[in-house]
């Protein structure tokens, strides 16, 4: 007995220092890595010119300029919507300044604004631009480009501006920019022939990213990088692309595919900045990753049908950037009113894409009365529940059946405890007599296995969930519980991270929160209702069980811990009644028989 005593003290201890070692030794040095490899990669000369026919790709330009500097030092037309506020940069025609009007980058609604699109010459530049080529055709339209700003000044929801551009070789561009109240720009050109000879020209738009921020990448539940879809007669294509999203960068190289219409993308978390060609025209899509002076260097591109034009003749091309958030109402609404293909696939549902896509629906749905996604997460865990309500029934009836039986169980155990296939043989039959199958017990952990997956991914991708607030101290149900139990829950006036050495402990593997310790209190009270594990170790095991997972979904996103909670009090209701109209053992009448025997003594 002293030595399985011994034995789970060990066991407790060496799972907190496990918890404790993975934050010191993985997390926290990944996090500098990330920084290091940011600061210090091995510069490498990128091409500055492409063969003809193919986009350029200029060599990445490291962060010299702030964004203000960056912003005056060209010509711009300024961009002003509900949605939107930003510029266009008039060299080049790029679209490379876009901050978005609805999101903030914290929760206090005075906060920044989130910077989507950032200029050449700033930290973590991102920025779009369409284009021309053509073989021995000098003076395309290109990054270089001069344009003039002859129509309009500022580009709203309802006013478009136009930009004009003649070449050397006698082409007029007039380029018409117009963007929707939310997050579409349309890219219209007409070019005309003023030459004596035809030409044949080829459009272009590339999205390019030079550097990332500190915390791209860190998300361990979501995709970031290459995204896009490009239909079902794409070249060279994997199955992957075709169910949801590319994703090539996990090394260095260059990637093609031919295509008829489609899109492709850069995404964040919860921000896309993603190229829509027209839909019926064959295009060549590429993604291309290099390193470039120090910096990580990130293109998406197409090059689209070749256009003849007869001198006096002219030709229109039309091309869309979608630059915001990935807001999946509006997505659909994209996908289904401008025909572009998987639209909503730009949120990374997952391998679980069967549930989570309904259990989306269900939190939209529900927030629709209610207006509180956190309310909503109750009402979706709710019906979870009455839907798996049969299976969970029985489940629970097995359990209680199991725990009634656990006197007999011990006394089979001390009559045959030298005969192991005796006492296994007299179990199976004690099983049979009273009707009770063991692995019934495990349906219900099996059934919210999945369950629990899906939500955490909801809560993880969907920008609905971003900053979305409950009630009281929770601001933001896709971050984590915002108290700890290291200030009394903010009754103490300092913050547990500001400590010295063990700081990120108590504010990262060691913070526990409100919401997490009362979902440890009920998950240690399902444990106590179920019935005890065969072997004296194993039992020991459960019971730390709760303990050790509390501490586990710390980090997690509390709105996830509030659904696991209420799942589980409703777990706890309905095992309860199930146990106490079998007049079965548990821990909540034990519970109420010692406050009545309390409260009638007193």
């Amino acid at each position: 007995m002293q030595n399985e005593s011994r034995n789970t003290i060990l066991f407790f201890v060496c799972a907190v220092a496990i918890l404790i070692a993975y934050q010191f030794l993985v997390l926290e040095p990944n996090a500098k890595k990330r920084q290091a490899e940011l600061k210090a990669k091995r510069p490498e000369v990128a091409q500055t010119l492409d063969p003809a026919g193919k986009v350029a790709v200029a060599p990445a330009r490291p962060a010299s300029l702030s964004r203000d500097a960056a912003k005056t030092a060209t010509p711009r037309a300024a961009i002003a919507t509900d949605a939107l506020i930003g510029s266009i940069n008039l060299v080049g025609g790029r679209i490379d300044d876009l901050l978005l009007r609805s999101y903030g980058e914290t929760v206090d609604p005075k906060s920044p604004r989130v910077d989507l699109l950032r200029p050449e010459g700033t930290a973590n530049a991102w920025f779009a631009e369409f284009g021309w080529l053509g073989q021995n055709i000098p003076g395309l339209p290109g990054d270089k480009t001069a344009w003039t700003l002859s129509g309009g000044q500022t580009l709203t929801a309802t006013t478009p501006i136009t930009l004009t551009y003649r070449s050397p070789q006698g082409l007029v561009f007039t380029r018409k920019v117009s963007v929707d109240k939310h997050y579409m720009f349309t890219v219209t050109d007409v070019v005309t022939n003023t030459s004596p000879a035809a030409v044949t020209l080829q459009p272009y738009a590339a999205i390019r990213r030079q550097g990332l921020p500190p915390e791209a990448g860190m998300g361990q539940n979501v995709h970031e990088g290459a995204v896009g879809w490009l239909g079902k007669d794409a070249q060279n294509t994997d199955k992957q692309l075709q169910l949801q999203k590319y994703k090539p960068w996990k090394k260095k190289g260059e990637f093609k595919y031919a295509s008829e219409g489609g899109w492709l993308g850069v995404t964040d978390k919860y921000w896309l900045a993603a190229l829509v060609p027209p839909q019926s025209e064959k295009i060549e899509a590429r993604y291309l990753s290099r390193t470039s002076n120090g910096l990580d260097l990130y293109q998406v591109d197409y090059v689209g049908s070749a256009h003849a034009i007869a001198p006096g003749a002219s030709i229109t091309e039309t091309n869309r950037l979608f630059a915001g958030a990935k807001k999946v109402e509006l997505l659909r609404a994209y996908e289904k009113d401008l025909g572009i293909p998987r639209f909503d696939q730009a949120v990374d549902w997952g391998i679980l894409w069967f549930l989570t896509q309904p259990f989306f629906a269900a939190l939209e749905f529900f927030f629709g009365f209610v207006k509180n996604f956190g309310v909503a997460i109750l009402l979706v865990t709710l019906a979870v529940r009455i839907l798996l309500f049969p299976l969970a029934n029985k489940s629970y009836e097995s359990m209680s059946k199991m725990k009634k039986l656990t006197e007999p169980m011990n006394a089979l155990k001390e009559k045959y405890k030298d005969d192991p296939a005796k006492m296994q043989q007299e179990t199976m039959a004690l099983y049979q007599r009273e009707k009770v199958n063991p692995l019934v017990g495990c349906l219900p952990m099996l059934l919210q296995i999945p369950v629990f997956l899906a939500f955490y991914k909801v809560l993880s991708v969907t920008i609905e969930m971003r900053h979305a607030p409950f009630f009281g101290f929770v601001k933001d149900l896709s971050a984590r519980d915002p108290t700890n139990i290291w200030n009394i829950f903010g009754l103490l006036p300092y913050d547990p991270a500001s400590l010295p050495l063990i700081g990120t402990f108590m504010a990262g593997a060691l913070g526990l929160g409100i919401c997490v310790l009362l979902y440890g209190f009920t998950m240690w009270l399902t444990t106590a209702m179920n019935p005890p594990a065969p072997d004296p170790m194993q039992q020991r095991i459960f019971q730390l069980m709760p303990i050790l997972f509390t501490f586990i979904m710390a980090p997690f996103a509390v709105g996830l811990i509030i659904y696991w909670t209420f799942s589980n009090v409703l777990s706890i209701f309905q095992q309860y009644i199930i146990m106490h109209r079998l007049k079965v053992e548990n821990p909540i009448d034990d519970f109420l028989a010692r406050f009545g025997a309390g409260k009638a003594a007193a």
